[in-house]
C-alpha cells in the first residue's frame, strides 16, 4: 500500500455498479492474485485488482484512513444503478489491534461483485469508465497440503502461567478482565493459495464472516458494527464454551453458560463497552437485558446485539475508531488491560482482534472484529493462526488453554481438512 499524507492529491476514481443476474459462489469468482471477500451466508462482496489504496498507522490510524476515504469520495465519479450498500465505489479495509503495529489501511478493488438477497450486482472502478469483465468461475484454487502445526513465541505450558500472572493481577484488583492471546504457526511447502481456505470457512460457518483483506483471512462470528442508513448494530461475543457434538449435552452445555456467573461477568463487561462507545454518536441505543446463547459448529458463546440510530453523521469508519478495543478483546477498564497485554501476552498480534470489513460511499459498511483468523506471511508459506481468550478473577489456566485450542479449530481445519 502507498501512503500519500493528508494533503496529498487523492486520484479521482469512476465507479460504475450495474444490475446482474445471479453470479452463483462469490468465493469461486476470485482469482488467485489480489482476491478481497467477505461472504456471509453465500451473501457479500468479493473484489479483485487495485485501483487505489492507502496505508495508515499508529493511534490515529482509523482518523487518517476516514479523512482519505472521504477526500477518495468527494473527488470520485459513481453512476450507481443499484444503491444498496456495497454497491458503487467501496473500499475493503483491515486495521491492527495495537497503536505501534504496521499494517492498516484501505483497498479499492479494480471489480467487485455483490449479492444481497435477489439482488446482485458489478462495480467496476477506475480513473475512467470501464468495461465489465465477463464473470464465470476461475480455476480451482491449489490445495496447501499438510501444513506443520508448532506453538509460536509463547508455547501452551508458558500460556498457561501468563494467565495465571493475570488472574493474579485481577484478584489484586488491578483491572476487572484482560484478553490474552496465543499464535499457532503453520508451515507449508509451497506458498498458500488462500482460496482454498477460504473456500472451507465459509462452507462450514456459513454464519461467520468469511474475510480476506491483504493475507488476512477467517471466519469470524463477530460483529463489531454495521451501519446501514443510519441503523447501527454491534453484536458483542464474550463467554465461550466447546461444542461436544452430542445435540443433548451441548443444550445442557448452553444451559449452564447461560447461567455461568464467570462468564456473563466478562460478557457485561464488553457489552457495557460497547454501549459506551455508540452512545455519543447515537440518539438512542438499545441494549438486550439478557444475552442470548449463539451455537456455532465449534464452540457457544454468549452473546448480545447492541443497536442504535446514528445521530452526529457518523461513518462506518468513525464507529469503529470509536469502539475500538472493546472489552471483547482488549480487557476493562481497556487502557489498563491493553498495558497489561503489551507486558506480559509476548507476541505480537498485528491484524489479530483488530476491525476488518469494508465502507461504500455512503459511509456505510460492515467492519467484524479479526478472530478465528490468521496472516500469511510474505513468503507465503508460513500462516499465523491466532485465538484469544476473556480472562477474569474465576479463570482457570488450563480451561482457558483448551478454549482457545477450540477457537483454533476453525483455521487449522480450513488449512488441514484431512
Amino acid at each position: 500500500m502507498t501512503q500519500p499524507g493528508l494533503d496529498a492529491a487523492v486520484t479521482p476514481l469512476v465507479a460504475r455498479t450495474v444490475r446482474i443476474d445471479d453470479p452463483g459462489d462469490l468465493l469461486a469468482l476470485l482469482p488467485a492474485d489480489e482476491a478481497l471477500a467477505w461472504v456471509h451466508h453465500g451473501d457479500g462482496l468479493v473484489g479483485w485488482g487495485r485501483a487505489a489504496s492507502f496505508e495508515s498507522s499508529g493511534a490515529t490510524r482509523f482518523e487518517t484512513a476516514a479523512s482519505w476515504w472521504r477526500d477518495t469520495t468527494r473527488h470520485s465519479v459513481v453512476r450507481d444503478e443499484v444503491g444498496l450498500p456495497g454497491s458503487g465505489l467501496l473500499a475493503f479495509g483491515t486495521f491492527t489491534f495495537a497503536d505501534g503495529a504496521d499494517g492498516s489501511g484501505l483497498v479499492v478493488p479494480e471489480v467487485v461483485v455483490g449479492r444481497r438477497g435477489a439482488d446482485a450486482w458489478i462495480t467496476v472502478i477506475g480513473s475512467g469508465i470501464g468495461a465489465s469483465p465477463a464473470l464465470a468461475p476461475t480455476d480451482e484454487p491449489r490445495e496447501p497440503g499438510t501444513p506443520r502445526f508448532a506453538d509460536g513465541p509463547v508455547d501452551g505450558s508458558t500460556w498457561r502461567d501468563v494467565v495465571a500472572r493475570a488472574v493474579s493481577r485481577i484478584q489484586d484488583g488491578a483491572l476487572d478482565k484482560v484478553v490474552l492471546s496465543r499464535e499457532v504457526v503453520a508451515t507449508l511447502d509451497a506458498p498458500l493459495d488462500v482460496r482454498a481456505p477460504l473456500r472451507r470457512l465459509a462452507r462450514d460457518y456459513p454464519g461467520c464472516w468469511t474475510f480476506h483483506v491483504d493475507g488476512f483471512f477467517g471466519a469470524s462470528p463477530e460483529m463489531l458494527v454495521r451501519l446501514e442508513r443510519g441503523l447501527v448494530t454491534s453484536r458483542v461475543l464474550a463467554g465461550t464454551i466447546r461444542r461436544t457434538g452430542d445435540d443433548e449435552r451441548d443444550l445442557a452445555l448452553a444451559a449452564k453458560l447461560a447461567r455461568s456467573s464467570k462468564d456473563l461477568e466478562e460478557h457485561e463487561y464488553a457489552v457495557r463497552s460497547v454501549a459506551d462507545a455508540l452512545t455519543p454518536h447515537c440518539t438512542s441505543t438499545n441494549v438486550p437485558e439478557a444475552p442470548f446463547v449463539l451455537h456455532l459448529p465449534n464452540v457457544m458463546h454468549l452473546a448480545t446485539d447492541v443497536t442504535g440510530v446514528v445521530s452526529d453523521a457518523a461513518t462506518a469508519l468513525d464507529l469503529v475508531a470509536s469502539l475500538h478495543p472493546s472489552a471483547a478483546v482488549g480487557g476493562t477498564p481497556t487502557r489498563d488491560a491493553v498495558a497489561l497485554i503489551d507486558e506480559i501476552e509476548g507476541l505480537d498480534r498485528g491484524r489479530f482482534a483488530g476491525p476488518v470489513g469494508w465502507i461504500d460511499a455512503r459511509g456505510d459498511g460492515e467492519w467484524a472484529i479479526g478472530l478465528r483468523s490468521a496472516q500469511v506471511g510474505r513468503d507465503g508459506t508460513t500462516v499465523r493462526l491466532f485465538a484469544g481468550c476473556g480472562i477474569v478473577a474465576d479463570s482457570v489456566p488450563a480451561d482457558e488453554l483448551a478454549e482457545s485450542e477450540a477457537k483454533l479449530v476453525p483455521v487449522k481445519s480450513a488449512l488441514d481438512p484431512a
